[in-house]
Formats: structure tokens, sequence, C-alpha cells
């Protein structure tokens, strides 16, 4: 696996992930893994605080290599393809740290799905989102199209492999902010900062419960919240936070 195709640079605890496998970022085998790596990597890593994931040239990622699609005659072939893909995804949900996807160009399907993982989501003007799945004899993508669209949005997309811009996905409450191509990376970096300044503590609670309340009623969710108020208001972090505010100062957080 070379370690070229995502670049991964940190600095003031921000990591910068960096698909990098021109022409247009087709995710083959090896992206996959070094994605897998990366993100299981931030999880454990003390001086990373916040992920921001983008990509080289005008492309996001155009989707899947085609030129490495799995040959069903193989025996586990096909199963162990469709496992990575899924764990390339969740790779990046799943990660105990905030990841902000700058989207600097097309995203579609798994490029779209990369996004798709990500905790916030900032796009360029010229970034343009899709599931051209039905145009290559595939399927796919209706599980995370679901999170974001209506029940005739998704099967618009599905059936007709249409491509949306960034300000249709922006209008419609998907996509947080667009940006000119010179300053979403700055954008992503600016929140990436603000994010990183605050306790490492809290913001691994605040990612844990917005990934798991989706899943719970309302009830279940509020008290499930509740409980990481309390263990959080036992930290040295919320002591720190509670005093920094009382003496008008910035906080120094340790994670403790």
């Amino acid at each position: 696996m070379s370690s070229d195709v995502v670049k991964l640079e940190v600095s003031d605890y921000v990591a910068v992930a960096t698909l990098n496998r021109p022409p247009v970022n087709a995710i083959n085998a090896d992206m996959r893994n070094r994605i897998i790596e990366i993100f299981d990597e931030a999880t454990d890593r003390p001086d990373i605080r916040v992920v921001v994931l983008t990509a080289q040239g005008k492309t996001f990622s155009a989707g899947a290599d085609l030129k490495q699609r799995p040959d069903a005659a193989k025996p586990e072939t096909y199963w162990h393809h469709n496992r990575i893909t899924r764990e390339t995804g969740n790779a990046i949900k799943e990660c105990a740290k905030p990841v902000i996807a700058a989207v600097n160009g097309a995203a579609l399907g798994a490029g779209f799905g990369l996004m798709a993982a990500c905790d916030i989501m900032l796009a360029s003007e010229t970034a343009v989102f899709g599931m051209p799945e039905i145009d290559v004899g595939l399927a796919g993508g209706a599980a995370m199209l679901n999170q974001f669209f209506s029940k005739s949005f998704v099967r618009r997309l599905m059936f007709t492999g249409d491509r949306l811009p960034a300000s249709e996905l922006y209008r419609l409450g998907v996509i947080d902010s667009v940006w000119a191509p010179d300053e979403l990376l700055p954008a992503a970096m600016k929140m990436a900062e603000r994010i990183a300044s605050k306790s490492p503590t809290g913001i691994n609670r605040a990612k844990i419960s917005t990934n798991l309340v989706e899943l719970m009623p309302p009830k279940d969710a509020y008290r499930f919240e509740q409980n990481f108020t309390y263990e959080l208001s036992r930290t040295e972090d919320a002591r720190e936070a509670r005093q920094a505010q009382l003496e008008k100062r910035k906080p120094v957080f340790t994670g403790r």
C-alpha cells in the first residue's frame, strides 16, 4: 500500500488528509486501505483533534476505480471488496475526532460517500454531486442518500444518475456552506482550528453522541446525552472551562 495515495499532514492539532491519485482521485484498494489507516490512526493520536478531508486537483473523487472491479466468478473476491468498501466510510464516521470535508470538485458515487461519512461538509462552487452507478452497470448508494434527501429525490438520483451542483445541496440543507475555490480550504481550516481549541474530551463525547442519537428514539437519546453531560462535568477539562470563563481567559485543555 502506498501512503502517497492519501497524504497526511498534521499541525496545531489539525490533520489534513488529501486524496492524491491523479487525475480524478478514483478510489482503489490502496486508497481505501490508506483512508482506513489514517482515520484509525487519528483516533489514537493525541496531537490530532480534528481532521480535514480534501483532495488534490480539480476533482474531489470521481468514485470507485472501475478498472479494479472484483471478479464475481472468483470465490470471496466480491465479498472482500464490498467489506472494505463499507469500512472505508465507517472508518471516517467512527473516527473519534470530528472530520470536516472540504469538497473541491466533483464528488461522485463512492466519492460522494466519502463526503457523506464526514461530520461537517463544505464545498467549492465548482463541486457537483451524483450517484452515476446506474450508468456503469451498478446499483448502490440509497442507504447513504436516505440520510439527506426525500424519498422522491433519492430515487431520482439513483434512477437517473443526475448531478447536482453544490448550490443545490446547500439549498437543501445537505452541506454547511459553499465557497469560492481558493477560499474553501482556508474556511475548512478555520473551522477545524475553532473545534481543535475546544476540550478534546468534550468534542469526543459530542461526536459519539451525535452519531448514536441518530439511532435512538428522542426520549432515549436525551437520557443518553444527559449521561455524557454528567461524565463530562467531572473531568479536569470541565473544571478548566468553568474557571477560564470566570477569569475571562482562554482555557488550557489537557484532554483529562
